[in-house]
C-alpha cells in the first residue's frame, strides 16, 4: 500500500488544513509549466490520489487501519456501493477537492505561405483564467481557511431514506450547501469571489515550425485555463490557418506556378525568371515547348514538417496565342505556315497516349 502521508510530506497526525496546504504546494511544484516531464506528471497523479484519501475523514480512517480497497465484500466496493448503483448514489464518497485541473483552450492564427514554409514566431494575446494573485488560488480573504459545512459536517454528501421495492434504502447525494466540498468559504476573496482564479489577458510566444499547413495544431502544455481553486492549467492548442498566396498554389510539399510565354519564345526556346519563396530563379524553356508543359525546379517547394527536405516547384507553361495581328504579321505568319507545308483545315488526330489525353491520364493516374 502506498505511503500517502509520505507522498504529501506529512506526519500521520496532520490536520485537514495541513493536508490541503501540503497538496496545494506540491501541486504547484508539479505544474506542467514548471516541469512537463511525464514522470513528474505521474507523480502528480499519485499525490492527487493521496489527497483524495487523506482529505476524506472516512477514507483516511480506513487507510490508517491498513485498508487496501476502502470497502468490504462485493469486489471491494461494499454493499452500500451496490445500493448506490441501483438507487443513484455517487461512486466517489466523501468531499471532493476544490483544486481541479483546468480546461484546454484553442486559438487560431493565420500564417502566409512564406511563414508556413520557413517557420516563424508569433506573440499572441488572449484572455484566459489565471491564478488569483490576491489569494494565491486559495479563494479566501485575509489568509482565512474554509470552515466545515454545517449541513454535511465535512462529509461532502447528505443521506436520506428512499422507498423502493426492497423497502427503505439509505441514499447519498452531494451536499447542496457546500456543493460536495465538505467545507464552505465564509470569507471569500474579493478579487476572485472564492474561485481561486480570475480572467486576465496574457501574451504568449508561439514558435510555428517550418512545414505547417491549415489544420495543424501546436500544443503548448500548461498554457490553457487554470483550474478552479488554483489547480493546474490545461493545455493551449494553436491551430494553423494558411492564407492564400498571390500566385503560388500549394499541393502538399510541392508548389505550383503558371507562366505565360509567347509563341516565338516557346518555338525558339528562352530563359525566364520565375518568382519563388526563395526569390527569382532562372527556368529554361526549351525550343518547341508546348502549351500545358510542366517543368520541375527541385527543392523550391515547401519544407516538409519535422524535416529539412523540401518539395519541388512545378512550373506550368501556357503558350499565348496572339488574338490580333497586323497585316504585316499576318502575312509573315501565312508565309511561315506555307514554308512548313501547312494548309487551312488540316488537323492531326492524336491517340490516347499523345497530347492532352496523355497529360490527363498522367495527372489522374489513369
Amino acid at each position: 500500500m502506498a505511503d500517502y502521508y509520505g507522498l504529501l510530506g506529512l506526519d500521520r497526525g496532520a490536520s485537514q488544513d495541513e493536508i490541503k496546504k501540503a497538496y496545494r504546494k506540491i501541486a504547484r511544484e508539479l505544474h506542467p509549466d514548471v516541469n512537463p516531464d511525464p514522470e513528474v506528471q505521474n507523480k502528480f497523479k499519485e499525490v492527487t490520489a493521496a489527497y483524495d484519501v487523506l482529505s476524506d475523514p472516512q477514507k483516511r480512517q480506513q487507510y490508517d487501519m491498513g485498508g487496501q480497497g476502502f470497502g468490504g465484500g462485493f469486489g471491494g466496493g461494499g454493499f452500500s456501493d451496490i445500493m448506490d448503483a441501483f438507487f443513484g448514489g455517487g461512486g466517489n464518497r466523501g468531499p471532493r477537492p476544490r483544486m481541479r485541473q483546468g480546461q484546454d483552450a484553442l486559438i487560431r492564427i493565420e500564417v502566409d505561405l512564406n511563414e508556413a514554409c520557413f517557420g516563424t514566431e508569433r506573440d499572441i494575446t488572449l484572455e484566459s483564467a489565471v491564478v488569483c494573485t490576491k489569494c494565491e488560488g486559495q479563494g479566501t480573504a485575509n489568509n482565512s481557511a474554509p470552515s466545515m459545512c454545517p449541513v454535511c459536517k465535512g462529509r461532502g454528501e447528505t443521506q436520506f431514506v428512499q422507498k423502493s421495492f426492497l423497502g427503505q434504502v439509505m441514499t447519498s447525494r452531494p451536499c447542496n450547501n457546500c456543493s460536495g466540498y465538505g467545507s464552505v468559504i465564509t470569507d471569500p476573496c474579493r478579487e476572485c469571489a472564492g474561485d481561486g482564479r480570475v480572467r486576465a489577458r496574457q501574451t504568449i510566444n508561439v514558435k510555428v515550425p517550418a512545414g505547417v499547413e491549415t489544420g495543424n495544431r501546436i500544443q503548448l502544455a500548461g498554457r490553457g485555463e487554470v483550474g478552479a481553486g488554483g489547480g493546474p492549467a490545461g493545455d493551449l492548442y494553436v491551430e494553423i490557418v494558411e492564407s492564400e498566396h498571390e500566385f503560388l498554389l500549394r499541393d502538399g510539399d510541392n508548389l505550383h506556378v503558371a507562366i505565360e510565354v509567347s509563341i516565338a519564345a516557346a518555338s525558339l526556346g528562352t530563359t525566364v525568371n520565375v518568382e519563388t519563396l526563395d526569390g527569382p530563379v532562372k527556368v529554361d524553356i526549351k525550343a518547341g515547348t508546348q502549351s500545358g508543359a510542366m517543368l520541375s525546379v527541385k527543392g523550391k517547394g515547401m519544407t516538409r514538417l519535422r524535416s529539412t527536405h523540401r518539395g519541388d516547384l512545378i512550373v506550368h507553361v501556357d503558350v499565348a496565342t496572339p488574338q490580333k495581328l497586323s497585316r504585316e504579321q499576318e502575312k509573315l505568319l501565312k508565309e511561315f505556315a506555307q514554308s512548313r507545308g501547312e494548309r487551312d483545315g488540316d488537323v492531326k488526330i492524336k491517340g490516347h497516349r499523345e497530347g492532352l489525353f496523355s497529360k490527363f491520364r498522367d495527372a489522374f493516374g489513369r
